[in-house]
Order: C-alpha cells, then sequence, then structure tokens
C-alpha cells in the first residue's frame, strides 16, 4: 500500500510544470516590463539544454540571455526587434518554433518525409514477398547437352531414364 502511494505521489509531482528558472535578481521592477520578458524568454530555446526555453533553463547561457532580452526591454526595444536582435546572434535555432523558409525546409518536412520513405520501403518489401517464385524453366535439347558436358558426362535426369 505504501508503495502504490509513493508511486502516486511521484506521478502526481512529475505531471506538475516545471519550475521556472528566473532567480530574483533577474526580475524586473517594472511587471509589464517583466511580463514581456518572459514571454519573450519562453520562446527562445535554451542552447545548452536544447528541449527548453530559457525561461525554464538553468544553464549559465540561458541565464546569460535572459539578462540580454531584459536590458533589450529596458533600452526600449520591442518584443519582436529582442527576438530578432537573438536570432541574428544565435540563428533560427534559438528559437522554439522557427520560421518555415528554404533554410529550415528540413527541419519542418524531414520527419514527413522520412516517415513516407520508410513507408514506401516497407511496402516495396512485403509486395516482393508476396510474389511468388518463379520457377525456372525446363532446359531446352542444346542446354542439357551443354550442361551434360560441363557435369563430364550424363546429368542426374538422365542417369534415371531408361
Amino acid at each position: 500500500m505504501m508503495r502504490r502511494l509513493a508511486l502516486a505521489l511521484m506521478l502526481a509531482l512529475a505531471a506538475l510544470p516545471a519550475r521556472a528558472a528566473v532567480s530574483p535578481d533577474e526580475i524586473l521592477a517594472d511587471p509589464t516590463l517583466e511580463a514581456r520578458a518572459r514571454g519573450i524568454t519562453k520562446q527562445l530555446r535554451c542552447l545548452v539544454c536544447q528541449n527548453q526555453s530559457i525561461d525554464d533553463s538553468n544553464a549559465p547561457l540561458a541565464r546569460d540571455l535572459r539578462i540580454l532580452v531584459r536590458e533589450r526591454l529596458k533600452a526600449g526595444d520591442g518584443d519582436s526587434a529582442v527576438i530578432a536582435f537573438v536570432v541574428a546572434r544565435y540563428g533560427d535555432f534559438v528559437l522554439l518554433r522557427p520560421p518555415v523558409k528554404a533554410t529550415t525546409w528540413l527541419l519542418w518536412f524531414g520527419p514527413a518525409l522520412l516517415f513516407l520513405g520508410a513507408a514506401i520501403f516497407l511496402w516495396l518489401r512485403a509486395r516482393r514477398r508476396m510474389t511468388a517464385p518463379v520457377a525456372p524453366a525446363p532446359l531446352d535439347a542444346d542446354e542439357q547437352k551443354k550442361l551434360d558436358a560441363l557435369m563430364g558426362g550424363e546429368s542426374p535426369r538422365r542417369r534415371g531414364s531408361p
């Protein structure tokens, strides 16, 4: 019973959202600017963790990027200008939702193409297995003579015949 309770507690805690990694010394005094900063940092990927936003990451680089975002906002940059600044430095990879453009087509359509290619491969392979193997055509008289000559005498087929 205790094991079940402990397991249920661990599952419940695992389902809770991760606590943001923003430390108190990073938080801006102006709540409006802070809300904008949090919105921006949730859109940017941590380059160390790669599957976390910089808002959720404890990595030192994520902290530096959070501070950079806040500094740009304090300097008067708009949200899109801050994001453009970070993208100019780190590329589209820093965005958790990169734009669909020629340089990101592989990222967006690669998984679908890979899946389609695998499906076609499996379909062709199954289709080949379904077709019955074709029996070889019987030898004509010339071919049988050549075979007899190569085998050094009579072929097994002729041995048994009267």
